[in-house]
């Protein structure tokens, strides 16, 4: 019996709450914490971010690899899933609760930083390798498929509304006071408890498909390789990691927005997000409709510069009412790259299982990670670029306009990263979705000329 017919896209896509709750805290919080609140120096913190990137950039392949070679009774990806879990409770909750003792010395909180950040990072690329394998193996068809990711998607804006949205008025107000850490300790520890019990229990609802096991196993020089080879690794690559800094960039610094540029409290950062986040999530559904209509390479291409276009209106944002308004025009874009950009990575690990006859999804999405996870750098760089430009070292000595310095940083970064990748994506040619393939391969063997389904930008895929 098919994966597909034993796996509730309910059950795998409410996973992704699981997997995102603690995660965007880190995101969302950690440089207001360490920066804002602990006093760590905005070129320390970017410095220990810069290692922490290429650490975690290195070490996507080889979970990627070992889930991919992984035969137990257990399956492939459920081991990983279950000990990721764990792993990432703890280190969110350490990288959270840092002692009094540790706070007060400079040298101490850049160790205690830099460990708990990486080992945070680290275990979520474990739970992330496994998790992103499982929609193309799970859910072979594209509808389904878009099904599945939709639901997922949505539960990882749930735990957004949660994680970004609600997180400064329970971290500074319900559970802590302004100026203080305390708050987003107590955070970690619910959110961490509840996060693993989630990723537990998608985990043990997973029905992997035997058949998967007989494949061979990839070997890791000769697949990192191949993977390497492939056009679509550095094309579609690069526009997935110009997505991905620009979104690290939005919610490492928000709250440091509102405060410094917006001029607003815990309260409207909250609002501001809970908005954001709630109108992404309305429009998850259209563009979801859009991708049935139009494919999904269609859709991902219009989203791409509709998500760039998005983050100008930041730049001029001057109080929460504008801020808002710009913040609308961020979730549209937004929401529709999240859409896409799963199908459009799933149709590569298509076409790659089908050219070798082997499935490493594992492997080839550690590989994108790679690219992706580097936004590590990028990251660092921006921060770093606040205290070359405009003097900001952190909440203690934020320079002489901090609010230009993150107008900047929430909003010409991100739109000239964005704008980099709608050009790429210009260029690229994606393989045909799973059905147009199967379609294509049919009329061929029938000797028809046909063109698969409604696709313009299929590739051959070849055996």
């Amino acid at each position: 019996m098919e994966a597909t017919a034993r796996t509730s896209p309910l059950r795998y896509g409410a996973g992704m709450f699981g997997t995102s709750l603690p995660i965007n805290l880190v995101k969302g919080s950690m440089l207001y914490v360490y920066v804002e609140l602990l006093g760590l120096d905005a070129v320390v913190y970017a410095t220990v971010y810069a290692v922490y990137g290429v650490l975690d950039a290195l070490d996507n392949p080889v979970f990627g690899y070992l889930s991919d070679r992984t035969r137990s009774r257990w399956g492939r990806r459920r081991p990983y899933l279950v000990v990721g879990a764990l792993v990432l409770t703890v280190t969110t909750i350490a990288l959270f609760s840092v002692p009094g003792a540790v706070a007060d010395s400079a040298v101490g909180l850049a160790v205690w930083f830099a460990v708990f950040a990486i080992t945070t990072e680290m275990a979520d690329s474990l739970i992330n390798a496994s998790y992103g394998a499982l929609l193309p193996e799970l859910f072979t068809d594209e509808r389904r498929r878009a099904t599945a990711n939709a639901v997922r998607q949505g539960a990882q804006l749930v735990a957004l509304v949660i994680a970004l949205a609600l997180t400064p008025v329970l971290a500074r107000n319900v559970l802590g006071s302004e100026g203080s850490a305390v708050g987003y300790g107590r955070l970690a520890i619910i959110f961490g408890v509840v996060a693993a019990a989630v990723i537990l229990w998608t985990a043990f609802g997973v029905r992997e498909d035997p058949a998967l096991d007989a494949e061979p196993k990839p070997q890791f020089f000769r697949s990192v390789g191949q993977i390497v080879s492939t056009a679509h690794f550095w094309t579609v690559g690069v526009v997935n990691a110009c997505y991905g800094t620009a979104m690290a960039l939005v919610l490492g610094g928000l709250q440091l927005y509102v405060d410094h540029t917006l001029g607003g409290s815990a309260l409207e950062a909250s609002i501001l997000q809970l908005v954001v986040i709630a109108v992404a999530i309305g429009m998850l559904s259209v563009w979801a409709a859009v991708v049935r209509r139009k494919g999904a390479a269609w859709t991902w291409r219009v989203a791409l510069p509709v998500a760039a276009a998005g983050f100008v209106p930041l730049y001029f944002a001057t109080d929460l009412v504008t801020g808002i308004l710009a913040g609308l025009a961020v979730a549209v874009g937004y929401s529709g790259v999240l859409a896409t950009n799963d199908l459009v990575i799933a149709r590569v690990l298509d076409a790659d299982a089908a050219r070798h006859g082997t499935h490493r999804s594992g492997l080839f999405l550690a590989a994108f990670g790679v690219l992706g996870r580097l936004n590590g750098l990028l990251t660092a760089a921006a921060l770093a670029s606040l205290t070359l430009w405009f003097g900001y070292r952190s909440g203690a000595d934020p320079g002489p306009d901090p609010g230009q310095a993150f107008r900047v940083y929430l909003s010409v970064y991100p739109f000239a990263l964005l704008a980099i990748g709608t050009v790429v994506s210009r260029f690229i040619r994606l393989p045909a979705a799973p059905e147009a393939a199967g379609a294509a391969g049919a009329a061929s063997s029938a000797g028809s000329d046909s063109e698969p389904d409604a696709e313009p930008d299929v590739e051959p895929v070849t055996r």
